[in-house]
C-alpha cells in the first residue's frame, strides 16, 4: 500500500521559514514525481511545486518562486519544502501527491496518491 505522510507543519510569523516533509513509504521516489499543494479556508487548492523522479526537473507556481525550494533525499525517500520569506497568505493545509509523470504534476492533473496534509499558518 502507498503511503505518503506530511510533517513539519506549524505557526510561523511573516518572514520566517519552515521546512516540510513528505515520507513516501510502499514505493520508491525513482518512479514518481511528487507535488506539493495548498488549500486556505475557502479557496481553491492550488499547485505549489512539483520534483521529477531522476531528472531533477522542478516547477514552482508564480505564488512562491523565488521563495520556496523543493528537494529530495532518494536514501530517505522523503521530499522537503523548504518556505521562505512566508507571508500570511502562504496559510493553509500542505498536501504531498505523487504521480507517474511529471507533466501532470505541473498541471495539477491525475495525481495518484495523496498524503493527508500539514497545516501552515503564517500570522503574528
Amino acid at each position: 500500500q502507498f503511503q505518503l505522510v506530511e510533517s513539519g507543519g506549524g505557526l510561523v510569523q511573516p518572514g520566517g521559514s519552515l521546512r516540510l516533509s513528505c515520507a513516501a513509504s510502499g514505493f520508491f521516489l525513482d518512479d514518481y514525481a511528487i507535488g506539493w499543494f495548498r488549500q486556505a479556508p475557502g479557496k481553491v487548492r492550488e499547485g505549489v511545486s512539483c520534483i521529477g523522479s531522476g531528472d531533477g526537473s522542478t516547477f514552482y507556481g508564480d505564488s512562491v518562486k523565488g521563495r520556496f525550494t523543493i528537494s529530495k533525499d532518494k536514501a530517505k525517500n522523503t521530499v522537503y519544502l523548504q518556505m521562505n520569506s512566508l507571508k500570511p497568505e502562504d496559510t493553509g493545509v500542505y498536501y504531498c501527491a505523487a504521480v507517474v509523470l511529471f507533466r501532470l504534476c505541473v498541471i495539477s492533473g491525475g495525481m495518484d496518491y495523496w498524503g493527508k496534509g500539514t497545516l501552515v499558518t503564517v500570522s503574528s
